[in-house]
This record gives structure tokens, sequence and C-alpha cells, in this order.
């Protein structure tokens, strides 16, 4: 396969992160909020979910291999040698921190875990050999800094619980604007954030870690895209949820069960930090994405309890999780560090099962 060469990227450097005041009182409020919407749902239902992404409507095992060729910009940290491959766990989700409806129409996530990867790791990551990579089928997040994702997310643990008629409501009417939008040519990242996000096959979705990462010397977003033919075929496919609580799990159990799964993995690198900034993930990046690795899953159930107990309850998903060549960028990775630490304590001692990093894929077998 051929890889296209582009101007030469912009090395890391420190200055590039710039601390908002008050970061301090953001880790706090934000590590307050989250935690609240967890309890709550732990209190309904008797279960610690994630604070966000709680409800998983996929659960895959696949396989990550490096490409050859690639060239040296980007055959850096766990790219840097193509052929290598290893395991790797991935984890569809819709963004909220209760278990609705699916008809309240979510971002999709997909949460991937690659388990074997060698080198140097963070401090609290020593002896770990996961890096993990967190993604939203959005180029962009939803804030530009820190502080004001901790507004969206306050609002979101105020309304934990409430109404779950009203909010399935209120989904279809956004869904309904969403598509007005659409259809001059348009996109809004806030409608579909509410609940207007389109009835569409999760499967048939691009993800995108929407914000940056250290990417060996330089700096990166990255990208995840369904390449296989019937994973192509699956975009924008709409999915029938009248009356199906959980119709987007079995959409996806229904196409796992019968059909193997390709995704590219695509990287961005950063070559203007004016143009494309590291403290500001509501801007989209505009230089090429680049093809790094390919991952491949067989066909498979997509989704049991067996694997919900095993991967929802007794794996967690965080960016920190991570090579040091890869250690997550910016104000709003740096805050959400704490959170997800205390998230993994409270889901831990609630459930009364050890949040652990796998060594490998053995336990899979059970289930």
């Amino acid at each position: 396969m051929d890889h296209p060469v582009h101007p030469h990227p912009l090395p890391y450097d420190l200055s590039y992160e710039v601390h908002e005041e008050g970061e301090a009182d953001t880790i706090a409020g934000l590590t307050e909020s989250i935690h609240h919407i967890a309890a709550t749902v732990d209190k309904d239902t008797g279960h610690a979910y994630r604070g966000v992404h709680a409800k998983s409507h996929g659960l895959l095992r696949g396989t990550l291999r490096v490409l050859e060729g690639l060239p040296p910009e980007y055959a850096q940290g766990m790219f840097s040698h193509g052929g290598l491959a290893w395991p790797v766990v991935m984890r569809l989700s819709t963004t909220p921190g209760d278990l609705l409806d699916d008809k309240v129409s979510t971002p999709r996530g997909m949460a991937l875990k690659v388990i074997g990867v060698p080198g140097e790791r963070l401090l609290d990551g020593d002896g770990d050999v996961t890096q993990d990579f967190v993604m939203v089928n959005g180029p962009v997040f939803m804030a530009p800094t820190a502080k004001k994702f901790l507004g969206n997310v306050k609002l979101l643990a105020a309304t934990t619980d409430k109404a779950p008629g009203l909010k399935k409501a209120l989904s279809a009417a956004l869904r309904g604007a969403e598509k007005v939008v659409e259809a001059v040519g348009g996109e809004s990242a806030t409608l579909k954030s509410l609940g207007g996000h389109p009835e569409t096959h999760p499967l048939g979705e691009t993800f995108f870690t929407q914000v940056p990462v250290l990417y060996g010397r330089y700096m990166a977003k990255l990208s995840l895209a369904p390449v296989s033919a019937g994973l192509a075929a699956l975009k924008d496919r709409p999915v029938d949820l009248h009356h199906k609580p959980n119709g987007l799990r079995g959409a996806v159990v229904d196409f796992m069960s019968e059909h193997a799964a390709e995704w590219e993995l695509r990287v961005q690198l950063c070559h203007d930090i004016k143009a494309q900034p590291i403290e500001d993930p509501t801007v989209e990046w505009t230089t090429p994405w680049v093809a790094v690795a390919r991952i491949s899953a067989p066909a498979q159930a997509g989704w049991t309890h067996g694997l919900s107990v095993l991967v929802d309850d007794g794996m967690q998903f965080n960016p920190w999780h991570c090579l040091a060549d890869h250690r997550p960028l910016g104000a709003i990775m740096r805050v959400r560090r704490a959170v997800y630490a205390a998230s993994k304590r409270f889901r831990a001692e609630r459930n009364g099962v050890e949040v652990a990093e796998p060594q490998n894929l053995d336990q899979w077998r059970e289930h």
C-alpha cells in the first residue's frame, strides 16, 4: 500500500499546552458531576455504571495490525514497526450516563483497548501493557475549554433519571431539527449531543478522538473508519428502534453474528499550531488523514451478558492508559484524568469487582 508523504509535521513542544485558570476547580467540579450521574443511576438500578457512555451496544474482539511501509513521521510510538499485531477490545456505546431507551438518540462512541503493547508508560500505568483510544462519531469536541465542558456536564447531571418519556419526545423533535439542518448541507453537533442524532446503525460510523494525543515526536488526532464492504454498506443506514429500547445492540449483534468486519485506523498530524490548536478541540484540523493500521474482527456474538460482565464491569477505557508516546494533550484531557480514576474506584467498590488492565484476552474465550 502506498502512503502519501506530506510536509513535515510540527514536533511537540511543552509550550503548546497552556493550563487554564482555575483548572483545579474544574477538575473538582467535573469529578463531582460525573459522580452524581453514576451515583444516581446506581441508586435507581442497583448497579454502578460509567458516568458517561454507560450503555454498551457492542462488545467486540479483534486484531490491530500496523501497516507496512509507513513514512517516518507516521511510524511513531506503537506504530513504529509495520506488521506488528495485537489483540484489541472494542466497545460501542452512546454518550449518556443513564440507561436510556435507544429512541433517545445521542452520538455514538467507540473505545479501543489494544492489549500487549510494549513500551515506556506513564508512572500511574507502570506494569500495564494496554493502549486505549476513546472516540466519538464526530471530528470535533463539544466545548472549547475545560470550564465550558464542565458546564455541559453539570446540565447532564441535573437531568439524570429525569422524565425519560419527555427525553424521547425531545429527541424526536431534535432529530427533526437536525434533518432540516442537514438538508441544507449543514450539521449541528449541539443538536446531536442533546438527542438529535439520526437513528442510524452504529457500525456504519466513522469515529474520532476529537482531542489530540502525543504521537511520538509529534501531535495527532486519530480516527477509525469502516473499510470492509459490509461495514461500509451500513453508513447512514436507518435502524428500526420502534418498541426496541435496545435496538442498537440488536443491530450490532445481528450484523456481527454473520459478518467479519474491518476498520482503518488513521492519523492526522499537526502542521500548524495556530490552525490546529491543542487547547481548542472545537477546531477541526484540515491536514490529511493517513492510515497507519487496520483492525479486523471475525464474526462473533457482538454482545452477551457474560461479555458485559467482563468488559462493561471489569474494564475501563481511559486514554491515560497509554504509552508515553501517546499521552493525551490539552486541558480537556488533563481535567478528565482524575475523573477516570474516580469513576473506576466508584464502579469497583459499588459492584464488588476488580477493574483491572488485562494482560491478554484469555478470559474472552469463557464468554
